[in-house]
């Protein structure tokens, strides 16, 4: 009752003594002299501590941990180590990444499993040290965590002076533990990672660790941060890996450049084009100067340019980034080998963006051949271009094919990966926007939900690849009518965006873009025409005014000014919209064609509005021939033409038009 009464009845501190009691043959009275001896230790050793309540615990502690260094010295020392990591999941595999000059008691520790788990044993014992909460499956051991209070203590009063050195144990132990792609799980792993990385964050941040000699793990870091997403961390750890190297090795060393080429493709994901053909400019010539322009390191980053280009609309510097790299890798690899391969997959993909759909297919071709003979036709390598395949096939219109080539993909990475891979979903979601274009919406819907579960289990709800198919699954929803499920996925995805790209970013004002095509169909004119100049903003400021997705926005908001009745208005950003896509238009290219016959149409129903009939049907002519070429003269959208036509034609015989609300047609981003 003593006992009790000087703990102040605290859970914590109670349940340290028991454990303390249960594991030494020491009377209640026994512990009551300890802990006032601690406690009175505490107050010259920690006089900081004013909270009464904090002492006791730390007290408690403290005998806990006497007892503990008389027992087991393994067990002593790791509860030292483990202040400088997170207080969550600490595991064997993780503490097994000793160098030559570790200390002799962690190579002791993580000789082997029985040793480590008896070491944990003992602090699980005295009530420190409980089995962590599986939060996600993994390959490697279960998990340990100390209580938060513990932790705090285990950082203030155990280590009353900073241990660089085992701060410095920490930071190697994690990033020497970051997965690559190609390792099993890798985004299980990474995932149990983030939260020792967070810490080792939090001491760079405050330099409690030396980063000039930690240059490696910090590039690691950034490896990690950048593929869960984490892109304001990854881009602090690359940055300090550069100064290091830079420091260590100078400005044009290899490892240097390797880091420039990270932070380049870091830059690119965060839409700072200039900064990251900068760094890609940097590595290139830094490559060419140590290898040689062929040096397959080099070509490496000729293909990472032309993807640069690629995305910025340069079609044309990126087909001839992407020519140097094929050549280099024949004459490096051979025509056949793998890495070749991909290079001919690449090629493959710009020609179906310029619209040379026969040399699109050839490329595709060529590469899946090559991968079947390489691989076989399971291996994942093919599977990936056949899934390219069914895309090309999209913007061909050949639906039937597309399902084929998807429905074959799907198939094989489920017995390779699994229902829940990365992968695997990648093509669940292309399987599941191929319904929607084929109006098969039920389906549709079955596989968005299958790619956000996974996305959600493999990534977290937060990540930017979850997010897609949260902005995927709202536009589903807005086909369907669901418009309160919509508005509530858009937000979603605007504020993940938001918060993970920043307001500005592309993939932001998409969905910024498709938030508005809702407010309109929802009636809220004033929200939808704010999130258009929004969108429309934004996109001049990254793209230009001739971008693709900036011509989409201005042919929507033509519709809505449109609808407004400022017709005026109106016509002026369909003329514009219509004037961007005609520069840009290949008429083998649905991407860009299909979007210019949607602004035709939607000009024919503004003139047949303002009573010009002449230009209407003109109109309406140009975008059945063209609907017809793409689609067929059976298709829903040659159709609707067709009967606008024959509307005309009663028109003429004075009878009242259709009101424009009902044939508007949006263009999505």
């Amino acid at each position: 009752m003593k006992l009790a009464e000087e703990l102040d009845g605290l859970p914590l501190a109670l349940a340290t003594a028991g454990a303390y009691l249960d594991q030494t043959a020491r009377s209640f009275l026994d512990y009551l002299r300890l802990y006032k001896e601690s406690w009175a230790r505490l107050k010259e050793t920690s006089p900081e501590l004013s909270s009464y309540e904090d002492r006791t615990l730390y007290s408690t502690w403290q005998i806990s941990f006497d007892n503990i260094k008389q027992r087991n010295s393994l067990s002593m020392n790791l509860l030292r180590l483990w202040a400088y990591f997170d207080n969550q999941d600490l595991w064997f595999e993780l503490l097994q990444h000793g160098e030559s000059d570790s200390p002799e008691w962690l190579r002791e520790l993580t000789k082997d499993e029985l040793s480590f788990d008896g070491a944990v044993r003992v602090l699980s014992n005295h009530g420190l040290v409980e089995v962590a909460t599986p939060s996600q499956e993994s390959t490697e051991s279960k998990g340990y965590s100390i209580h938060g209070c513990v932790h705090s203590w285990t950082i203030h009063a155990l280590n009353q002076k900073w241990d660089y050195d085992l701060a410095r144990l920490a930071v190697k132990f994690v990033a020497a533990h970051v997965p690559g792609d190609k390792d099993i799980q890798p985004l299980l792993l990474q995932r149990r990672l983030l939260q020792h990385a967070a810490r080792c964050s939090h001491m760079f941040s405050k330099s409690l660790v030396r980063d000039d000699e930690l240059a490696d793990d910090c590039h690691n870091l950034g490896y990690l941060y950048a593929n869960q997403g984490k892109l304001v961390e990854a881009k602090q750890m690359y940055q300090r890996a550069l100064q290091g190297y830079e420091k260590a090795w100078g400005p044009d060393h290899t490892s240097t450049l390797d880091t420039v080429n990270n932070l380049a493709v870091l830059y690119a994901d965060q839409d700072k084009l200039i900064e990251a053909e900068q760094m890609y400019q940097r590595a290139l010539q830094g490559y060419e100067k140590a290898w040689g322009p062929d040096h397959t390191s080099t070509l490496d980053t000729v293909n990472n340019l032309g993807n640069l280009y690629k995305y910025q609309g340069k079609l044309v510097e990126a087909e001839q980034m992407y020519q140097r790299a094929l050549q280099g890798y024949e004459k490096a690899w051979g025509p056949d080998h793998t890495s070749t391969l991909d290079m001919v997959n690449n090629l493959g993909l710009l020609y179906a963006d310029q619209g040379k759909l026969v040399e699109a297919e050839q490329m595709c071709q060529r590469a899946l051949q090559g991968k079947e003979k390489a691989w076989g036709r399971d291996h994942t390598s093919t599977l990936d271009t056949v899934n390219n395949l069914a895309v090309l096939y999209v913007n061909q219109g050949k639906l039937v094919k597309a399902e084929q080539m998807c429905q074959r993909a799907l198939q094989g990475k489920e017995k390779a990966w699994g229902r829940d891979h990365t992968s695997t979903l990648d093509t669940v979601n292309n399987l599941a926007v191929l319904y929607k274009n084929q109006g098969k919406l039920v389906e549709a819907e079955q596989m968005c939900q299958w790619a956000l579960q996974g996305k959600e289990k493999a990534w977290g709800p937060d990540h930017t690849s979850t997010l897609d198919t949260v902005n995927n699954l709202a536009n589903l929803y807005a086909d369907q009518g669901k418009l309160v499920e919509a508005e509530q996925m858009y937000q979603r995805a605007l504020q993940g965006y938001e918060k993970a790209w920043g307001p500005d970013h592309t993939s932001t004002l998409d969905t910024v873009n498709n938030l508005a095509v809702l407010y309109k169909n929802q009636g809220k004119l004033v929200e939808a025409e704010q999130m258009y100049q929004r969108a429309l903003q934004g996109y001049e400021k990254a793209w230009g005014p001739d971008y693709t997705s900036t011509l989409s926005t201005v042919n929507n908001l033509a519709n809505l000014y449109a609808n407004q009745g400022k017709l005026v208005e109106a016509e002026q950003m369909y003329q514009r919209a219509l004037q961007g896509y005609e520069k840009a238009i290949s008429p083998d290219l649905i991407s860009t064609y299909v979007p210019a016959l949607t602004i035709t149409f939607n000009l024919g129903l503004l003139f047949e509005r303002e009573d010009d009939i002449t230009t209407a049907r003109t109109m309406f002519s140009e975008a059945l021939r063209g609907y017809k070429q793409v689609f067929g003269p059976d298709h829903a959208k040659s159709e609707t033409v067709r009967n606008k036509l024959c509307a005309l034609n009663a028109m003429l015989k004075n009878k009242a038009p259709e009101e424009i609300e009902e044939h508007l047609e949006d263009v999505p981003t």
